[in-house]
């Protein structure tokens, strides 16, 4: 079946957002089989979209169309994909109740404008929205079927998942299942090269690449009937790859490295303390994040200035002068300064130059330090990390979860 994605809003066509929405749902649209031969955005203009939405309906079996479900009035797409359905749209009893429950459990006015977010074609399937006033919907007619669904991506995304995906498994007569799986520690090329055989023979399940700060997540999918078929199809495949990467491979299951490093201090029973100065609090604010943090994580501390390394650290005075704030000695005494005041298991820390301004000939702007203090003793680490500051500190925070996650793997 031929697909075909259909962006709604002036603001895509401006610039001024990045469409993330078509390539979410290209990448689920391809592997269940769909053809996706065309993405095409339209500004919010009833006469250019009324014309889009004629073309796509004509020329593809299958049309995702994203924004344009709003309460304003250049809000049209709806109406118009209603239209070339030759359908009337309604108000539902259901979703004006729903409606207004969420407007009056947030104080909020509900305006006699926002009752079109709670009107459908009729005859259409209703998608829910839980993060938002702006349900979707699911036409089918003549052998065509279009999918509307809000724009913004915090809704779309488990929108689509959650419920649009159900039905086109359906339509397609199979499932996807996919695992991910996230390395740190080598680059894509590298991890690519090393896979390079499976990648080019892939049939089912297949391998795609991914990449971000630091990281490289490969997802492994699966066309299948059910779940379990889906895992016995997969989990060779993550056998053979861990095999040949190694404990590069931090997480199979989809986790993040600090949702890794506070499983395995939660099932090591440990506890953990951590001292920040150039990440500035990025390392707690990641564990604070997760769930049951209070079982792991005891405190932390920025200590950005010499002063505060030394009052709330216990860095000697006599390290700074000779080292200065960056440099092994000091991110050893502000682990162990940690460790001691804090009376946890472990004590990460780190401290650097992020930049723009900082460095010296021996540490230019880049150079990190991040040190683990425990029972055992203390393990620091030497960084040289490239980019602008805020992905100095970020790519600063993901190796010290890794110094931690490979502390814990011993």
């Amino acid at each position: 079946m031929i697909a075909e994605i259909v962006s709604v809003g002036t603001e895509l066509l401006m610039g001024q957002v990045v469409n993330t929405d078509a390539q979410f749902i290209a990448q689920r649209l391809a592997p269940l089989g769909f053809q996706v031969f065309y993405h095409t955005t339209v500004g919010d203009n009833v006469k250019r979209l009324t014309a889009v939405v004629h073309q796509a309906v004509e020329r593809s079996d299958v049309v995702v169309f994203t924004g344009g479900l709003g309460p304003t009035d250049d809000d049209l797409t709806k109406e118009t994909v209603a239209a070339a359905f030759g359908m009337t749209v309604e108000p539902v009893p259901e979703e004006v109740e729903k409606l207004t429950k969420y407007f009056a459990a947030r104080g909020y006015p509900m305006t006699p404008n926002n009752y079109k977010q709670a009107s459908f074609p009729k005859g259409s399937i209703i998608v829910p929205n839980d993060f938002g006033t702006a349900p979707g919907c699911i036409l089918s007619a003549g052998g065509k079927t279009a999918i509307l669904l809000p724009g913004p991506p915090r809704e779309l995304f488990p929108m689509f998942q959650n419920h649009v995906m159900p039905y086109l498994e359906r339509m397609a007569g199979s499932k996807l299942f996919s695992r991910e799986l996230h390395i740190f520690g080598m680059g894509e090329s590298t991890a690519t090269y090393q896979l390079r055989d499976i990648i080019e023979n892939q049939t089912n399940p297949t391998v795609a690449p991914y990449v971000k700060t630091g990281e490289v997540t490969l997802r492994v999918t699966a066309l299948c009937q059910s779940d379990e078929e889906g895992e016995a199809l997969v989990r060779p495949m993550i056998g053979e790859i861990v095999a040949r990467l190694g404990d590069v491979v931090y997480s199979t299951v989809g986790e993040s490295l600090p949702e890794t490093c506070a499983r395995m201090l939660m099932d090591d029973r440990l506890t953990l303390a951590v001292a920040e100065s150039c990440t500035g609090g990025l390392i707690a604010s990641e564990f604070v994040a997760i769930p049951g943090c209070s079982n792991f994580l005891l405190e932390g501390c920025v200590a950005y200035s010499n002063e505060a390394k030394i009052r709330r650290l216990g860095v000697k005075r006599e390290t700074l002068d000779a080292f200065g704030a960056v440099s092994e000695q000091c991110a050893r005494e502000m682990a162990e300064g940690m460790l001691a005041s804090s009376g946890s298991s472990l004590a990460l820390a780190t401290t650097g130059f992020a930049g723009p301004d900082g460095g010296t000939a021996e540490n230019p702007v880049g150079t990190v330090y991040i040190a683990l203090a425990g029972a055992t003793g203390t393990e620091v680490k030497r960084l040289s990390l490239h980019g602008e500051r805020a992905r100095i500190r970020e790519l600063a925070a993901l190796n010290a979860f890794d110094l931690l996650r490979r502390a814990l793997s011993k």
